[in-house]
């Protein structure tokens, strides 16, 4: 039963988890969200100084709290791509150092692989082949996995992350941050059917649209154009029903071509992950459309669907139940396809 202490700094929340063999032992996560929110979004500086300052107190504390020491673990484990490349670099070193210092194999993760495991894992863990969607801030892609560490990317965001436009709207509509969560509280006094947004879709150069791509800049835009003719006019913006006619329709659309992906590729199960992954509206729509279209519906537990090193920990664990162990010298990437993971193993790719 591998023990494995992990890290991940990717972004925004610094975090230390202790995974021994599938199960969480324990789980801490200091999240920078006040602070940031004072900004609007994420300053990558800023987050990579507050990675430093929380670290060493999360690692302490997922040990105590797990009852183990550094001399009881079998593998140090940190996020290694993709995301902010200075926050990446706080976890990396970090981890490969006390890999070092237990004397243990040090293992590179991809962060989207950790939010795949986060609902691979448990007693009734789905088995491939499957669809996975994978649903972010950062990240908005439709991934075949045949089985563990063997994926294939068959769509995407051709311009921002589902997670993304909801940030970006909601500042349209002077909602908190981060938007995402503000936006659905907003949306719950709202009527999903008052406005009619554009579902956006990516044409082929031979005629006829992408059948399961994604696009999400042009119903940002017409929500900014909507928001606009209200302020133009001089009356109050209705703020309940532009969120929840916004979120009914980037719902609609991720469902939608999930579904029809997933039958059209003969993959009898959707595993659907990613921060996104927690909004109720689209846990709604994605079991009405998988019960109808005889599909397994995998969700992420919510308590995992954002950045947590626990999900970390358990992509962590197999890897070293495969042999697999990644390189001292492996360094960080802000970009890197999910389907390239399997490079982080054995000599360092970048």
């Amino acid at each position: 039963m591998p023990t494995v202490l992990a890290l991940e700094t990717s972004c925004d929340e610094s975090a230390a988890a202790v995974v021994r063999d599938g199960a969480v032992l324990s789980s801490e996560v200091a999240s920078q969200v006040e602070e940031h929110a004072l900004w609007g979004g994420v300053v990558p500086e800023l987050a990579s100084r507050r990675h430093v300052e929380a670290l060493p107190h999360l690692v302490e504390r997922a040990l105590t709290n797990a009852g183990v020491s550094l001399s009881d673990l079998d593998a140090v484990a940190a996020t290694v791509a993709p995301g902010l490349l200075g926050a990446l670099m706080v976890g990396s070193v970090t981890g490969r150092c006390l890999a070092q210092l237990a004397q243990k194999p040090f293992i590179g993760i991809h962060h989207l692989e950790g939010h795949l495991c986060s609902a691979l894992s448990g007693d009734q863990a789905p088995q491939g082949p499957m669809l996975v969607l994978l649903v972010s801030g950062g990240h908005t892609e439709l991934i075949a996995l045949r089985a563990f560490g063997q994926y294939e990317r068959l769509a995407g965001s051709r311009d921002d992350a589902a997670g993304e436009a909801f940030d970006k709207v909601a500042r349209l509509l002077g909602l908190a941050y981060p938007g995402g969560p503000a936006l659905e509280i907003a949306a719950k006094g709202g009527d999903p059917l008052r406005f009619r947004f554009p579902p956006g879709r990516i044409s082929l150069p031979d005629g006829g649209v992408h059948p399961y791509d994604f696009s999400f800049s042009g119903l940002k835009t017409a929500v900014l154009r909507e928001v606009q003719r209200w302020q133009i006019a001089g009356e109050p913006l209705p703020v309940n029903d532009l969120a929840a006619s916004f979120q009914q329709v980037i719902c609609k659309v991720l469902v939608e071509r999930s579904v029809r992906c997933a039958v059209d590729q003969a993959l009898p199960g959707l595993v659907v992950v990613g921060g996104v992954s927690a909004n109720a509206e689209l846990r709604r729509q994605l079991t009405g459309a998988c019960t109808a279209a005889s599909l397994n519906l995998h969700l992420a537990p919510l308590a995992w669907c954002t950045d947590n090193a626990a999900m970390i920990g358990l992509a962590a664990c197999k890897r070293l139940q495969m042999g697999q162990s990644s390189a001292l010298n492996l360094g960080v990437a802000p970009r890197w396809p999910l389907a390239n993971a399997i490079e982080l193993y054995g000599t360092a790719p970048f």
